[in-house]
């Protein structure tokens, strides 16, 4: 037996030992290097799966089990404290191989620091030594609004005096500007005692947690006592604090009147990146909203991504000595014996499901913002995401990094033509555009037009050796994308080249073989793309046709003309393009083009238009713009 498979024998015969309890699980690979934390209702029975070949293991789940050299396990007393200490140990080792946070750090919390007499500001530094840290703040404006009507209710001090009771006693301090502004009660000196701090402390906590009601049930109850005891200032002062809880309060967010207080968390998958919104509601208000990004290693689910968040929003909880909500919305129900105490909603209708909606579109605001940044400072990295996306959505076996588009134009079958756009990396190619003029289909025969378009297409790049595109997308449905087959299967590229049909009604996407269409996602980049090179390519072959038929028409015009055969009229509209351009022209210029005699019929044509035409003096202008044509 070699040295590996002496490895393996000993991690299997761990995992046997293992008990059917509820607890963590540490994977290490031959370095002694942590590279996997997972937590488990049932120890023995989820890490014995890994290393039981399964079909459904993804190929990164394979390459992780392959590097397992040694394991760990921690038993807990529940599911849900394993996921707490999941979520500890994966923030603390940064496993390669488990869900990571995106570096949250450069966002800003206010910390109740843990000292006598605590003082309450901003940082962005989470440290682990008993303070509590309320957030973190996405806004900047809402972290300062919440400290500054806490500054405004409570006189805390902002010093950075060590205030023990030994310094105190010591009487080396004194009395700051603040105190003589009345933002302080002196507690340097012994004017205030820490009981009495302690009770703006407190207040100043559930201000945090976003429940206004006992400050305001405080305040107003003050208010009335020194009305009562005649301290008219003094209830002056506590009336203006009651006011600027009222006016912050109208300023929250209110999302319904009848819901009380809830939670709602969402997770939104992508490919490479997913993203969490977190909102606690507090008497039908939004008091906190906060998104934050996950990083997935081994394809997690979406129900895992969600358990992950719960873990880490419920461990700031912990961490902010908040209890665990009573009801959080979510848009999955997570496993049944994970936080017992938590009833969990999944909602269909009504407030809570509009607030699970407004959840989702944090989520896909803060995406599109991370795409947007992205797209400006790596855009080759952002290529590269999106043809990876296109690859998974449309089923293709590579990337469609090179995609051309077809679309056919007529009018009651005149003047039939067809127009083929490309793609290159999901952008427009238009020196690569071409335009088709269809030679053997008569009619309006969409379907046959496609079938002749791209047979003479493919078979000139098959001759010239040129590459064939990664997809070809047909604008229509099952009889456009069958008679772009037949095309394709005498050419004998069928097969060889992916090819969709994508119908304008329902935006479907069509596949071959397949009856049936399918439905991409209408917000992604996906659809986004293939509906873009379609509208490229109807606008392409619209403006192609509309220069067809103005010329159609100008010929028809001067073929009216006595004397004009084929051959001058070719030649005025090679030079002139318009009647009104001709009509501007000296006859003399225009007999050395065609003979003094046809130059002489054509002005007297244009002479009677003009005259016929009351009020134009002069012929429009007619551009026909050059093209392109196969």
């Amino acid at each position: 037996m070699n040295n590996e498979e002496n490895i393996r024998q000993q991690v299997r015969e761990k995992v046997s030992l293992l008990p059917d309890s509820p607890g963590v699980y540490q994977f290490l690979n031959a370095e002694g290097t942590i590279i996997y934390v997972g937590k488990a209702k049932n120890l023995k029975r989820r890490v014995s799966s890994y290393f039981v070949s399964r079909a459904d293991h993804t190929r990164k789940v394979q390459v992780m089990v392959r590097q397992i050299a040694d394991l760990r396990h921690i038993v807990v007393g529940s599911e849900a404290d394993a996921l707490l200490l999941e979520n500890n140990l994966i923030k603390e080792l940064q496993p390669r191989y488990n869900i990571l946070l995106k570096d949250s750090k450069s966002y800003p919390w206010i910390v109740v620091r843990n000292e006598p007499f605590p003082r309450i500001f901003s940082t962005r530094k989470f440290v682990k030594d008993g303070s509590a840290y309320f957030g973190p703040y996405s806004s900047i404006t809402m972290q300062r609004a919440v400290l500054e009507l806490i500054r405004g209710l409570y006189p805390l001090r902002t010093c950075k005096l060590n205030l023990s009771p030994q310094a105190i006693a010591k009487g080396t301090y004194s009395v700051c500007l603040e105190y003589h502004i009345g933002n302080c009660r002196g507690p340097c000196v012994g004017l205030q005692s820490e009981e009495d701090y302690a009770e703006s402390i407190a207040g100043a906590k559930n201000i945090l947690r976003g429940d206004l009601r006992p400050a305001e049930e405080y305040f107003t109850a003050e208010m009335t006592r020194l009305a009562e005891g005649l301290h008219f200032e003094q209830a002056a002062q506590a009336k203006e604090r009651l006011e600027r809880l009222k006016e912050y309060s109208s300023r929250s967010v209110i999302v319904s009147a009848t819901l009380t207080n809830l939670e709602v968390v969402y997770v939104l998958n992508d490919e490479r990146a997913s993203f969490c919104n977190h909102m606690r509601i507090v008497r039908g208000a939004v008091v906190h909203s906060y998104t934050f990004e996950m990083r997935g290693r081994l394809d997690e689910s979406p129900d895992e991504l969600l358990a992950f968040a719960l873990g880490q929003i419920f461990a700031a909880a912990r961490d902010e000595g908040t209890p665990l909500p009573r009801e959080v919305i979510v848009p999955m129900l997570p496993d049944a014996g994970l936080f017992p105490t938590v009833r969990f909603t999944v909602p269909q209708r009504g407030d809570k499901l509009e607030l699970l909606r407004l959840a989702e579109k944090n989520c896909k605001l803060a995406r599109l913002e991370k795409f947007k940044q992205i797209e400006r400072t790596d855009p080759d990295r952002h290529t590269d995401r999106i043809m990876a996306q296109m690859q998974k959505d449309l089923r293709l076996p590579v990337e469609p990094r090179y995609i051309e588009c077809f679309d056919n134009s007529n009018i009651q079958g005149t003047n039939p033509v067809a127009s083929c756009v490309v793609f290159r990396d999901g952008r427009p190619s238009k020196k690569d555009y071409r335009h088709f003029n269809i030679k053997t289909v008569v009619g309006a025969n969409d379907f046959a037009s496609m079938e002749e378009v791209l047979g003479r297409r493919y078979g000139r790049l098959l001759e010239e050796g040129q590459p064939l595109p990664d997809l070809i997308v047909i604008d229509g449905g099952k009889g456009q994308l069958s008679f772009a087959l037949t095309a394709l299967e005498k050419l004998g590229l069928r097969g060889k080249v992916s090819v969709v049909g994508l119908a304008k009604r329902m935006e479907e996407v069509y596949y071959p073989g397949d009856p049936f269409p399918h439905y991409l996602d209408k917000t992604g980049e996906s659809l986004r793309i293939l509906m873009h090179i379609r509208d490229e390519a109807h606008r392409f072959g619209i403006t192609f046709h509309r220069q067809k038929r103005s010329i159609n028409f100008l010929k028809s015009e001067l073929e009216g003309v006595p004397g004009l055969g084929r051959t001058s009229i070719d030649r005025l509209l090679k030079r002139y393009r318009t009647l009104a351009r001709m009509a501007r022209t000296p006859e003399a210029e225009i007999a050395e083009l065609i003979g003094a005699q046809r130059a002489r019929a054509l002005r007297d044509y244009l002479t009677a238009k003009n005259a016929a035409a009351t009020g134009k003096p002069e012929l429009a202008e007619e551009p026909v713009a050059n093209s392109t044509a196969e």
